[in-house]
């Protein structure tokens, strides 16, 4: 039985070698390689291993490595994600909320983890929802100014 190590290394190899756009076509992938995986065991390998959705032009996407890491490359990335699948920035005291076009909250919240700014206590992302804790309720508003800047 092929460990979670192997079978991340295996992701990386198909996803470096082949347009995959959908968890079923991984799964697949997967399958034909001798591994025995469902859906669930694959979104969770993608929300582990922090794979992003890029897009690839006329609505399609392919899911890649993440591999923004200057802290410059990042702030540039978060603003082109930001522009093109960010829905909506809310707060509540604290906590923000992005909302995001469907499968993207996953790859924006590696970003917003790498900017590695010391108010932000951590975040945790769904299918299209981020929340993002602060230490305060001023350093929310704050990121909160920053980020829909982003927007613009």
């Amino acid at each position: 039985m092929a460990s979670k190590e192997q079978r991340h290394r295996a992701i990386q190899e198909i996803i470096s070698q082949e347009n995959i756009s959908t968890q079923a076509q991984l799964v697949d992938r997967l399958r034909k390689r001798g591994y025995a995986v469902t859906q669930a065991t694959v979104s969770r390998d993608i929300n582990e291993m922090r794979l992003v959705r890029m897009p690839m032009g006329r609505g399609r996407h392919k899911y890649a490595l993440a591999a923004v890491t200057l802290a410059e490359d990042v702030e540039e990335e978060l603003r082109r994600m930001f522009r093109e699948m960010v829905h909506d920035v809310d707060r509540g005291e604290n906590i923000l909320v992005l909302r995001t076009a469907d499968g993207h909250a996953t790859g924006i919240a590696l970003l917003l983890d790498r900017l590695a700014r010391d108010e932000i206590v951590g975040t945790l992302a769904g299918e299209d929802t981020i929340f993002i804790v602060t230490r305060t309720a001023k350093d929310a508003e704050r990121l909160q100014d920053d980020l829909e800047g982003y927007l613009e």
